[in-house]
């Protein structure tokens, strides 16, 4: 159930988040009629073994499932035995420590059928004197709201101080709970001892397709130069590889990039955090997104890699690039999009995170309106309501010759097939209408 082995698929969320435009819409619809927040809440632990290095394990899980079908039970035996390896990516480099700064992170599970569930991990160290090692706790959950899991995973912390089993009702009472609809709250009642009862609320983003999403961690890395860089070559479906230390940074810059193609959806593999045992994933020849630890890096330069852009979270730079980055882009269109991000960038401090999702949203989906925007009237409807993109007139109908032949690169990108696919599917037949 993971990416890039033991029969996973290669196929990539969204957003990563949830995939994004009308099936993200269809995803989020049913995980919330499931009336779940999450699928698991597991405890993954470093366990010696007998060479003397660790390994991940997972101690605890929530809830137990039972009297699964055949084909449940190995689907969950899957997604079970990929989450340490994602909780813990960075290797067997570990020892007892005092100390340890919390930090959180997510990853994305993608499955044979394409569907994907994302890992939201919150790593620390118990509490307790003494040395110690890092524990993992990690909510699965096919809802993509990082905003949101990052406060249920404060709580699950703060619970954890004190002992596991104040975790047990809080999660119990989550789970009860339905998944608010966006913009709204829901409030969870958790009995604490010596605190008494607390309500704590849970509010979603008013705009859905931006609550996995941290923009303002990406502006804060690299210059809008070279995220326009970044934001041509997934454009063109290539390989990109992510470097910083942090596993948080890593994963909330790799959303970020993916969600800046809204409201078409990166179909490729899609690890925001790759684990050091599957480092070989760069050397696939089909387009891919991930993040690697700064301490690959020696590791990952040496591997017989095909074209790729490589960039360094942790410096702001690009390590390597194929060359055209600067001329994949129409030029006007770039420069538009080059002052936006520079005013919103100069602005950072002035704006909430929540403003500056939603103005550099505004600046990339004005970019695909003004290219894309008239693809509507370029699908021929049949009388049973099925529709078919007339792909020439759409590119003939661009009149400026720069943009046409970027997108005539563009419309044989996956991303651009699966969102006139759905396109296709989206009008209601009218009786006695063409």
């Amino acid at each position: 159930a993971s990416e890039g082995k033991d029969g996973a698929s290669a196929a990539e969320n969204t957003p990563p988040q949830v995939p994004q435009g009308k099936l993200g819409e269809r995803i989020s619809a049913f995980c919330s009629a499931g009336q779940f927040f999450f699928e698991y809440l597991v405890v993954v632990s470093l366990k010696k073994m007998p060479d003397g290095h660790y390994e991940p394990k997972i101690t605890y899980q929530f809830p137990k499932r039972e009297n699964l079908l055949k084909g449940q039970k190995e689907e969950e035996e899957r997604l079970l035995q990929a989450i340490p390896l994602f909780c813990f990516p960075d290797g067997n480099n570990w020892a007892p420590v005092t100390e340890f700064t919390s930090e959180t992170f997510s990853f994305v599970l993608t499955n044979v059928d394409g569907s994907r569930k994302i890992g939201y991990c919150r790593r620390l160290l118990p509490s307790g004197r003494g040395v110690q090692l890092p524990e993992v706790f990690c909510i699965i959950s096919c809802l993509g709201c990082f905003g949101l899991f990052s406060k249920i995973l404060d709580e699950v912390e703060k619970r954890r101080q004190i002992s596991m089993a104040v975790i047990y009702p809080f999660m119990q009472g989550l789970r009860e709970s339905p998944f608010p609809a966006p913009g709204k709250t829901v409030t969870i009642k958790s009995f604490i001892p010596e605190s008494g009862t607390e309500l704590i609320e849970l509010t979603r983003p008013v705009d859905a397709h931006l609550e996995h999403v941290e923009f303002q961690a990406l502006l804060q890395r690299l210059s809008p130069h070279l995220i326009l860089h970044i934001f041509a070559s997934t454009m063109l479906e290539r390989r990109l590889i992510f470097l910083a230390e942090e596993l948080s940074v890593l994963s909330q810059c790799i959303h970020a990039v993916a969600a800046l193609l809204y409201p078409f959806t990166w179909a490729h593999t899609y690890i925001p955090v790759l684990p050091e045992c599957l480092l070989d994933t760069v050397c696939c020849p089909t387009p891919f997104m991930v993040g690697i630890q700064m301490r690959h890096l020696e590791r990952v330069l040496e591997q017989p890699m095909e074209e790729a852009l490589i960039v360094d979270l942790c410096e702001g730079k690009i390590i390597r690039a194929v060359g055209d980055e600067e001329e994949i882009l129409p030029r006007k269109l770039q420069n538009e999009m080059l002052i936006s991000l520079n005013r919103h960038n100069n602005n950072n401090n002035v704006h909430t995170s929540e403003q500056v999702n939603a103005l550099v949203s505004e600046a990339f989906v004005h970019f695909f309106v003004r290219l894309l925007g008239h693809y509507g009237s370029h699908i021929k409807w049949g009388r049973s309501g099925s529709g078919s993109f007339q792909e020439r007139a759409f590119c003939k109908a661009i009149a400026s010759k720069s943009c046409r032949r970027f997108v005539k690169k563009f419309v044989k990108t996956n991303m651009f097939s699966l969102f006139i696919e759905e396109a296709e599917k989206s009008r209601i037949p009218q009786e006695g209408n063409g």
